[in-house]
């Protein structure tokens, strides 16, 4: 069974905080985000692989470590996945970028695919998942099964918020994908939204209704 990795650090709790709120504004609930994606991509790219360079320092040859960025893929479920993308590629600027929009049908909550476009050499690669909410889990699976079609090296997924149901969903279906999270909330309300939750993060973010 996949792992649930909850980023429970000071810094990220306090500005989820802040998030939640209901009269936070669209340009501070994008900030946040922001500002939460950059912490949160230092722990989803933890156990990234390292490579030896030589390199020079101001007073003589060494060797140091880097990664390699260009074998990293950032996915981003549009359209609210694009408020994580910005601060994941703040840290790291090499990620290649693939989009898949899906949208939830109101009477089923089933997920339609409607955009897919990836970066070549998916095989070669390892992707991170992203997208706000993982609420049914509808959506989430759908892109994973997606991804999968194309054989990447691994595939993480990275979420502002979850709560059980969301949770439970996602490793039913793909238990190899570990998730990465800041809360899980209490619960899943008949109309598929996460409780307490903060809203619609698509909203949120672009402030619309």
């Amino acid at each position: 069974m996949s792992q649930v990795h909850l980023l429970d650090h000071p810094l990220v709790q306090h500005k989820l905080t802040l998030m939640r709120r209901k009269d936070a504004s669209t340009n501070s609930f994008r900030r946040l985000l922001n500002e939460m994606s950059s912490l949160m991509a230092y722990e989803v790219t933890r156990d990234m692989a390292l490579q030896p360079v030589d390199i020079e320092t101001p007073l003589e040859p060494t060797t140091g470590m880097v990664i390699d960025g260009k074998k990293l893929v950032f996915v981003s479920i549009l359209r609210a996945g694009n408020g994580i993308l910005d601060g994941m590629l703040s840290v790291v600027p090499g990620a290649r970028v693939g989009h898949i929009g899906l949208y939830r049908d109101p009477k089923t909550l089933t997920a339609i695919e409607y955009y897919f476009k990836m970066p070549s050499e998916m095989h070669e690669r390892d992707v991170i998942v992203v997208d706000p909410m993982l609420a049914t889990g509808n959506s989430a699976i759908a892109a994973v099964e997606r991804l999968k079609e194309l054989r990447p090296k691994s595939i993480k997924f990275c979420c502002l918020l979850t709560c059980p149901e969301g949770v439970a969903a996602m490793q039913r279906a793909h238990p190899d994908v570990d998730i990465y999270t800041t809360a899980i909330d209490r619960e899943l309300d008949a109309h598929g939204y996460i409780r307490p939750g903060l809203g619609d993060a698509g909203d949120r973010i672009f402030g619309t209704k």
